[in-house]
Parts: C-alpha cells; sequence; structure tokens
C-alpha cells in the first residue's frame, strides 16, 4: 500500500472530495438524529457531533477518507447512561471517552486489534445490527396501519431509487418524500420535533454540568471506557477497510488519538461520543472521496444544512427515521455468515453466536467483543494444546528415545509428565523436542518434573533437538 503526502491528503483530490463531502453530509443528516433518538436525547447532541467529529477528525486522524461521527454504536452504550443520569453526564462521559482513546493512540494499543479473531468481528457485526433493528421497535407502540405503511415506502425507495440514479443518496430522499406526504397529506403521526428541540445554532463551548467528584468518575468510568473500546474497534475495522478500498495506508495509533481528541472537543460543544462510520465512509470513497477534505466538507456542510434548513427538519416523521434505522441494519448485518456458518470451523461458529447472543443480552458490544476475544483464545489454546508423544528403545533396551510433537505451554502440560513411563528397565531416557517448542515456565517445569521422577530412578535425562528459543528460555529458567 503507497502512503498519501500531507499535500495529497488535503489537496491531491479536490473536486471528488468536495462532491462525496456533500453527498455524505446530506445522508448524515436522518443518521444522526436517529441515532441521537436511539440514545435517548434531542436530535441536536447527535447533529452538533456529527459536526464537530467530522471537521476535529479531518485534521487530526490517521486515515483520510473515513467519515467520523455519531453512529448507532456508540449510541446503543449510552441509553441506560442518559437514562439514569441525564445529558450533562453523557457529555462527561463522551470527554472522558476521548481521554481513554488518546491514551490509547499514546500506548500504541492499536496493534491489539490483530488479536481479535474475524469471528468477533463478524459477531461485532451482527449484533450492533439486531441492537439497531430492536432499538426501532419502540417506535411502533400505540401507531396506527399508518405507520407501517410509511416505513414500507421509506424502505421501497431506499431500495429501488438506486436502480434509476445514484446522483443523491436513496436515504435522504426517502425522508424528504416521506416528510412531505405526511406533511401535505394531513398524517398524524410522530415526528423528530416530538422527541427534542432543533435549534438553528451553531454549538458553543460550554462545560458540562455535573459534580467533579469521585462519585461521578465512578458512574461514568464504565460507560466512558465501554465507549472507547467500541469506538476504537469500530474506527480501527473501518480504517482496515477503507485502507483496502483505496489501496493506501493508514496509521491506526494516530486514529486512536485523533478519535480521543474529535470526543472530547465534541462533548465541549454539547456532542455526544461518536466514531468512525463503516456505511458512511463507504460511501464518501464511491462517491469519490480520498481525502481529509471529503471530512470536512461533511462536517462543514453539515451544519449549513441545519443551521439554514433546521425548520423543516422537525418535521421529519419518525417512520421515515425508522426505515432508514431498519435498511442500516439489514444492510449492516453479514448475511453470508449465516449461509455459511456450516462451513466454518464449529469453535468459529460457536464464538460469533456467543458474541452476538453476550451483546444482547448486556446491551454492551465491549463486553460482548471482550468474551467473544477471550472464548477463541480458550480453544485456539485448547486446539494447540495437544502434544503427540513416541517412544522408542535403543542399545539393546537401555537407551529410550521420547519424540515429543506439539507445543509445551501451560495449558499443554498439564498431564504431560504422567505420560512417561518411569518404571522401564533402561539407563538413559533421550528427551527429543526436535518437533516441540518451549513457551513458558510452566513447561521448563513439566521438564523438571520429569527429569526428577527418573533420577529416583536412577536413569539419567538428556535432551537433543531442542531449538534456541526454547534452550534460552530453559537456560534463563533453570541455569543450566
Amino acid at each position: 500500500m503507497k502512503v498519501q503526502t500531507l499535500q495529497e491528503e488535503w489537496f491531491g483530490n479536490i473536486r471528488g472530495d468536495i462532491l462525496a463531502g456533500i453527498v455524505v453530509a446530506l445522508a448524515l443528516i436522518p443518521e444522526a438524529i436517529a441515532f441521537s433518538i436511539i440514545a435517548g436525547v434531542d436530535p441536536m447532541v447527535g447533529l452538533y457531533a456529527s459536526f464537530c467529529i467530522a471537521v476535529v477528525i479531518a485534521f487530526v486522524g490517521g486515515r483520510p477518507g473515513m467519515i467520523s461521527a455519531a453512529t448507532g454504536a456508540m449510541a446503543l452504550v449510552m441509553v441506560d447512561l442518559v437514562a439514569d443520569y441525564g445529558l450533562q453526564y453523557l457529555l462527561a462521559a463522551t470527554i472522558l471517552t476521548g481521554i481513554i482513546q488518546i491514551i490509547f493512540g499514546a500506548l500504541k494499543l492499536s496493534k491489539i486489534m490483530k488479536f481479535v479473531p474475524q469471528s468477533v468481528m463478524i459477531g461485532f457485526v451482527n449484533a450492533l445490527a439486531i441492537m439497531i433493528f430492536l432499538a426501532q421497535l419502540p417506535h411502533f407502540a400505540g401507531e396506527s396501519w399508518v405507520m407501517y405503511v410509511l416505513v414500507g415506502l421509506t424502505l421501497a425507495i431506499i431500495y429501488l431509487l438506486p436502480r434509476l440514479t445514484k446522483a443523491v443518496p436513496s436515504t435522504l430522499v426517502a425522508i424528504v418524500v416521506i416528510t412531505v406526504i405526511v406533511i401535505y397529506g394531513g398524517i398524524q403521526t410522530g415526528t423528530v420535533g416530538d422527541m427534542g428541540t432543533i435549534t438553528q445554532k451553531l454549538p458553543a463551548f460550554f462545560f458540562p454540568d455535573i459534580p467533579f467528584t469521585l462519585e461521578t468518575l465512578i458512574i461514568i468510568l464504565p460507560y466512558s471506557f465501554s465507549l472507547a473500546i467500541v469506538g476504537l474497534i469500530e474506527s480501527l475495522l473501518t480504517a482496515n477497510i477503507v485502507d483496502d478500498m483505496t489501496d493506501t495506508a493508514s496509521d491506526k495509533n494516530k486514529e486512536s488519538r485523533g478519535q480521543g481528541i474529535a470526543n472530547i472537543v465534541a462533548g465541549f460543544f454539547g456532542g455526544m461520543a461518536g466514531c468512525a462510520m463503516i456505511g458512511q465512509s463507504v460511501i464518501n470513497v464511491k462517491s469519490g472521496g480520498r481525502g481529509r477534505l471529503s471530512a470536512l466538507v461533511a462536517g462543514v456542510f453539515l451544519m449549513f444544512l441545519i443551521v439554514v434548513l433546521g425548520g423543516l427538519v422537525v418535521q421529519i416523521p419518525l417512520a421515515a427515521l425508522a426505515g432508514v434505522m431498519i435498511m442500516v441494519s439489514i444492510s449492516t448485518f453479514d448475511w453470508s455468515s449465516l449461509r455459511n456458518i456450516y462451513r466454518i470451523p464449529i469453535t468459529d461458529a460457536i464464538v460469533m453466536v456467543t458474541t452476538v447472543a453476550i451483546v444482547i443480552v448486556t446491551s454492551n458490544l465491549a463486553i460482548g467483543v471482550i468474551i467473544g476475544v477471550l472464548l477463541s483464545a480458550i480453544f485456539f489454546a485448547a486446539k494447540i494444546s495437544k502434544i503427540e508423544i513416541n517412544e522408542k528403545l535403543l542399545d539393546a533396551q537401555q537407551t529410550k528415545i521420547y519424540s515429543i510433537r506439539g507445543q509445551l505451554f501451560f495449558a499443554s502440560v498439564s498431564d504431560f509428565p504422567g505420560k512417561f513411563n518411569y518404571d522401564d528397565n533402561v539407563e538413559q531416557v533421550i528427551i527429543d523436542l526436535t518437533e516441540a517448542h518451549l513457551w513458558d515456565t510452566s513447561a521448563i517445569a513439566a521438564l523438571e518434573k520429569i527429569e526428577e521422577k527418573y533420577r529416583e530412578k536412577n536413569i539419567s535425562v538428556t535432551y537433543r533437538g531442542i531449538n534456541q528459543a526454547s534452550s534460552e528460555l530453559k537456560r534463563k529458567v533453570t541455569g543450566t
């Protein structure tokens, strides 16, 4: 992959970045509002967040061409915090989320992403899709058949319009059409205005109105940590996707720090925590966006639309937003994972399903990912803990060779010493480690136990074929 220079990142694709940024800004409006509703906050919180994060990440992010804003994954983590403590605590948690992400970036922890298996990633994405869908169900409570018709019409426009033209996002066209039908048809249904006030004002800087105490920290820290983990997982996953689409490299640690800075700014300007958006980033790239300018244009044009056209935004029907979010959940879900679930290893299938189940039960994407990774590690350890031992007598049965094949570490050596016959009538035992590797002190301790048992029988033990790394570990631990 090639590395872009600073000039290329900003001015190497001016026309494409500007047009792509405008398209992304149009598509961001319904999603930012919908994510705000999921989180239980006023629509402006999501809109302010999308503006702040998109603009800031354009300057400090590590992946040019990637779009970051308010997202469904982050919104889902915030639900309980907002319900129990309110918006001000959410803003404080957003700022703390940014601080944690900056620390992650400074410590270069983005490299731990390589330890997240594909099965966990798929489970993460599928769980996110399911939770976004479930979050739409309350909008149907108490509504008549009209709500279902409007949602169906929204989905029809979203999926059919691209067959005619892709000049404008079909989600935006669906929002506009359904809004026009409701307004001019005099249809009584819930609107964005019913969920909160849309103000045609730029965001203003302020400190969250909360007590700066240890108790407050204890309240927001678990949410902030979850938001930081979920945000970085989705951002780094999106960065990998854009890397592949554009055949360019990105700085993942810089992206981690950039996401943190953007969230801190968002929190101080009344916005919720956000991260990279897989869907919008793909839209940006496919629309011709490649550089940092596309993210900057998307954020600035988004706020222009709110300030100038905010009076129309409040009249958007919730049915349209629900339809958009159902589309997002459908497109987010990895349907191929269902078709291939019988073809992949059973352990991968278990990890994927477990990740989804835990996320759904706990409503916490971070917990699902962490447990999924741990479960994958356990399965992997069990898979490589199988040791093969072959024995052979030499020299008129005075020497016995044990040939070991496999990885010797804590999970494989618990019963390893018991596989040797200490009652053999031999003078010497040779342990052949040519096809084995010693990984930790547990392996060394197991070998020492074997030596001790043979020593009690006056049988000498020697090793052969031990590789350099294993020999060095044995020397450090035993001094021989």
